[in-house]
């Protein structure tokens, strides 16, 4: 409900006077007034439920009206300020049409009594005697940038005001002829012929947009013509030698890009992309932009451009991750590239958008064939975006040449529009420019009009010949200086007028004023009200956050656990094999060599815990000495244990694979001869490292992975990074000491199978070192090509490596120190070879034990084989009934006939027949089998001998 206001002057519908104290949600209430006056403001009310009244920022007053009659002026235009009723406050602007004069003044208010301040005035017809120059015009009213819209009214409104000026080329008048030259250099080349070789001779080109006026400042120096535009922004122009007669109240596009760059720098971006229509205009100014850009350490990453159809750039952007987009194209197609921006969401809180600021301010609303998107598609895509534009209407309440303020200039273009909304008129904001354009080149002819007259010369005696007419108009315009509605106007030396840049801001649907920037001064004048989709302004990349991996700490804890107690076991293994290095046994199994195992056991074990130190627990500085730690200890460690076991097994195989004549010799064992052999594969792992070290030392690299997005909607991504011990040839080191490491692996499975089989009082434990070379030889040819597949995998890589050394030292440990722990514990066998002999026959029992085991294997051997023989003689046998069979069936007669002459083959002793003697000494398995040697004499071609019998029984 709503308080209803007691004053008078309102109109309650239905209610009386005691009810509208408080009134209902959506009543209306109406403002009347007495009299002649008329409502301004809103006439009627509406109650909201917030309980306040609708267009409460309105004021509603009764005013007089004043008469309307002064608001038609025959031969004449009048303009109302501000538009609607003729009420208090109301301003009239008179003008007359041209070939009149004003006679009285040229502006009316109207008072709070009703009444104007001044007479009415009338237009005169001027005297017909005044010269006419000619000012031949070419006004885009469509095309990319449809301009002359509002520029022609405008420049018409500054012809009829100079033309109406006593003071301004008082003998002569100045008349546009125009053409719609659509902003094509195409349609602009045939009109500017028509121009050109058409009657009356024209004193002046006025050109629109850059590509037009391209073509006609280059061709008017021909002509001896001065060229003057009031939409070109084009860089080129700015050429002096190209374009030697071309001026422009509009600035040049360049002037955009030190307010750019200053941005830029404001908002911290170092990385920035463009897009750009194919247009000379748009491709020289990038070129400044770059430029001007790479002297402030800023760079274009992305450079798209397209000629008619930006669907392909728009997303070459997207794809390159562009951010800080700065787009230059006209009007027309800026809807078609925001059209592919919204399709390709290439806007929102991760980029900004740099457009020209001299767009109509709804021109993403107005509707084109050319697109489909929808209106609320585009402006969801326009959103926030920045311009940068050229100031082009004077922000100061100041009366210039032309007597008119700037929004006295506003309202009578608006009455020429007739109504149109400025916002979807092209080129209104340029229209000061035009309007300004027209009053330049006026008072630089009114300026040229006595220099002239004193070299009997006048301005129409201007032709197309005649150069020094335009050298005179030419120092004119390139020393005007005066206050225009478009601010002061002042050129350069190249032509182009100098001005500030105004920054704005889409907000909300609607165009704020964030900024003011003078290039002349470098002076950036800043509101602060910019706003941002998101917290900020957005960054210009997406921000890469630099992330290590360090190796699991839970992982880490755990091998070194382990590690631990395998060093403390070898600790263990190492002091009994010192402390027991006396008794017999453990003399025999080559101490010194298993001391140095236990050793290279617990260095192997000690590169478990630099293996997993990384950046998490040490300065990057010290990283290269952990690296060095690995390394050696790793390659010491493996020499020292398998470098001790390669030399019992290699010292075995030699021996025992000799020729028989040299049997002797496998008793005596040098120990010099085997530590030696350790040396020198120690020797040459250290002269390797050592070479490696000095011509290619270790050093931190850091592997950078693919970029991984966070599980937040933030706009960063994360760079995992893994810190590796590498040289700059490490996998020619690696593949020389792998090769040679490799080489001795292979070498060690084989020398352990081939000595399986084979027994030494020597070295007892030379079967529990062939298995520890298995293992150590498998794990370490799978681990070492496994942990460089996986060196990206920190936590994989490390645990396959310190488990693989792990399980080698372990395995290494209790195979070769656990059983004679454990025989020494059961049998007690603790006392050193001096203590055994003090025993009756203990170490004698003890040998004898050894021998007869070893002589229980021997024959159980010995009875496989004979078992074996026999097998073979039965076979043979077989085989020899069947031939006689075979013969007897052949051959009846001839056995029938010498059947009486035969002998007893019982009786028949065979060649090398062995007397009954030998045979009492055979064994029972062979007893049998003499009956072969009987038969046939071809099967006993081996004689018999008693000196072979006793070696099954030795």
């Amino acid at each position: 409900s709503c308080t209803g206001p007691l004053d008078g002057g309102i109109r309650y519908r239905g209610l009386t006077q005691e009810q509208v104290k408080i009134l209902p949600v959506d009543y209306e209430i109406e403002y009347i007034c007495r009299g002649s006056r008329v409502i301004v403001g809103p006439k009627v009310r509406k109650c909201l439920p917030n309980g306040t009244w609708t267009d409460m920022n309105q004021l509603s007053r009764c005013l007089l009206v004043c008469p309307r009659s002064w608001m038609s002026l025959e031969n004449g235009r009048v303009a109302l300020l501000p538009p609607g009723q003729p009420v208090e406050g109301t301003v009239l602007h008179y003008s007359c049409h041209a070939g009149f004069l004003l006679e009285g003044f040229n502006i009316s208010h109207c008072t709070k009594l009703g009444k104007w301040d001044s007479p009415k005035p009338f237009c005169v017809s001027r005297q017909t005697d005044r010269e006419k120059l000619y000012i031949g015009a070419l006004f885009p009213m469509s095309g990319g940038w449809p301009g002359g819209q509002a520029c022609l009214p405008a420049a018409q409104m500054a012809l009829d005001l100079v033309n109406n000026r006593t003071d301004i080329l008082p003998d002569y008048e100045l008349e546009l002829i125009h053409y719609d030259s659509m902003c094509d250099p195409g349609e602009a080349t045939k009109l500017l012929y028509d121009l050109l070789y058409t009657e009356p001779i024209k004193i002046v080109l006025m050109p629109g947009c850059s590509s037009v006026s391209t073509l006609v400042a280059e061709a008017a120096r021909m002509w001896n013509l001065i060229v003057f535009s009031y939409g070109s922004s084009s860089p080129a122009l700015s050429n002096r030698q190209r374009f030697p007669t071309f001026f422009r109240t509009h600035p040049s596009a360049t002037l955009h890009n030190p307010t750019r760059v200053r941005l830029f720098q404001k908002w911290g971006w170092t990385k920035i992309a463009t897009i750009q229509q194919t247009t000379e205009v748009f491709t020289s100014t990038l070129d400044d932009l770059e430029e001007r850009v790479k002297e402030a350490g800023i760079e274009i990453s992305v450079r798209q451009s397209f000629l008619t159809d930006p669907a392909v750039a728009v997303k070459n952007l997207k794809r390159q991750d562009a951010r800080i987009i700065v787009g230059l194209f006209y009007e027309t197609e800026a809807r078609k590239v925001f059209c592919e921006v919204f399709k390709e969401k290439l806007y929102g809180k991760k980029y900004v958008w740099f457009l020209i600021g001299w767009y109509a301010d709804n021109w993403f609303k107005i509707k084109d064939p050319a697109i489909n998107c929808t209106v609320e598609n585009m402006t969801e895509a326009v959103e926030g975006h920045v311009t940068t534009e050229i100031v082009m209407l004077n922000p100061e309440t100041v009366r210039g040449a032309s007597n008119l303020t700037s929004q006295e200039f506003l309202a009578q273009l608006m009455s020429r529009l007739g109504g149109k909304n400025p916002e979807e008129t092209g080129g209104f904001q340029e229209a000061p420019l035009a309007y300004d354009a027209v009053w330049a080149l006026a008072l630089a002819l009114n300026k040229t009009v006595a220099p002239l007259r004193a070299k009997s010369w006048a301005l129409e005696d201007f032709n197309y010949n005649n150069k020094e007419i335009t050298a005179e108009i030419y120092r004119a315009l390139n020393t005007s200086s005066f206050e225009g509605v478009s601010g002061h106007v002042v050129f350069d030396a190249q032509g182009s007028r100098m001005a500030w840049t105004l920054i704005e801001q889409l907000q909300g649907g609607s165009y704020k004023k964030i900024g003011y920037y003078d290039s002349t001064k470098g002076n950036l004048s800043w509101y602060g009200n910019d706003k941002w989709i998101g917290l900020g302004p957005p960054a210009d990349q997406t921000k890469v956050i630099e992330e290590f991996r360090y190796l699991s700490q839970k992982l880490f804890v755990s091998v070194s656990v382990f590690a631990g107690l395998g060093i403390l076991l070898g600790i263990v293994c190492l002091s009994f094999n010192i402390y027991n290095s006396s008794v017999r046994y453990i003399q025999n199994s080559q101490p010194y060599l298993n001391n140095m195992t236990a050793v290279g056991c617990v260095l192997a074990l000690a590169a478990v815990f630099p293996l997993g130190i990384d950046g998490l627990h040490i300065q990057r500085s010290q990283f290269p000495v952990v690296c060095q730690f690995r390394l050696w200890l790793l390659g010491l460690g493996f020499s020292l244990a398998y470098g001790s076991m390669f030399t019992k097994i290699w010292w075995v195989h030699t021996v025992f694979t000799k020729k028989d004549e040299k049997k002797e010799k496998r008793k005596h064992l040098e120990p010099w001869k085997l530590y030696a052999t350790v040396a020198v594969l120690l020797a040459i792992d250290v002269l390797s490292l050592l070479i490696w070290q000095i011509m290619d030392p270790l050093h931190i690299t850091v592997e950078k992975f693919t970029k991984e997005a966070p599980k937040e909607d933030l706009d960063v991504l994360i760079q995992p990074l893994l810190e590796h011990c590498s040289s700059e040839k490490m996998n020619t080191w690696l593949g020389v000491v792998y090769g040679y490491k490799g080489l001795l692996l292979l070498l060690g499975i084989f020398l352990a199978y081939e000595t399986k089989s084979i027994s030494t009082e020597k070295i007892n434990d030379h079967r529990a070192v062939g298995m520890a070379i298995y293992n150590v030889s498998v794990l370490c040819m799978i681990t070492a090509p496994v942990t460089m597949i996986l060196s990206s995998q920190q936590d994989a890589s490390f645990a396959f490596a310190s488990l693989a050394i792990i399980f080698s030292v372990y395995i290494t440990l209790v195979v070769l120190f656990v059983p004679k722990i454990r025989r020494l514990i059961t049998r007690g066998e603790w006392q050193s070879e001096q203590q055994d002999t003090l025993k009756t026959g203990s170490s004698t029992n003890n040998n004898d034990e050894e021998k007869s085991r070893q002589l229980e294997r021997e024959n159980r051997e010995l009875q496989k084989i004979i078992q074996e023989k026999e097998e073979r003689v039965t076979e043979l046998r077989s085989q020899l009934a069947e031939r006689q069979a075979l013969r007897s069936r052949r051959r009846p007669s001839v056995q029938n006939q010498n059947q009486n002459h035969s002998v007893p083959s019982s009786q028949a002793e065979p060649p090398n027949y062995c007397p009954a003697t030998d045979k009492q000494s055979l064994p029972p398995s062979f007893s049998n089998s003499s009956n072969l040697y009987q038969g046939e004499g071809k099967l006993s071609r081996n004689n018999c001998h008693n000196s072979r019998l006793p070696l099954l029984y030795k």
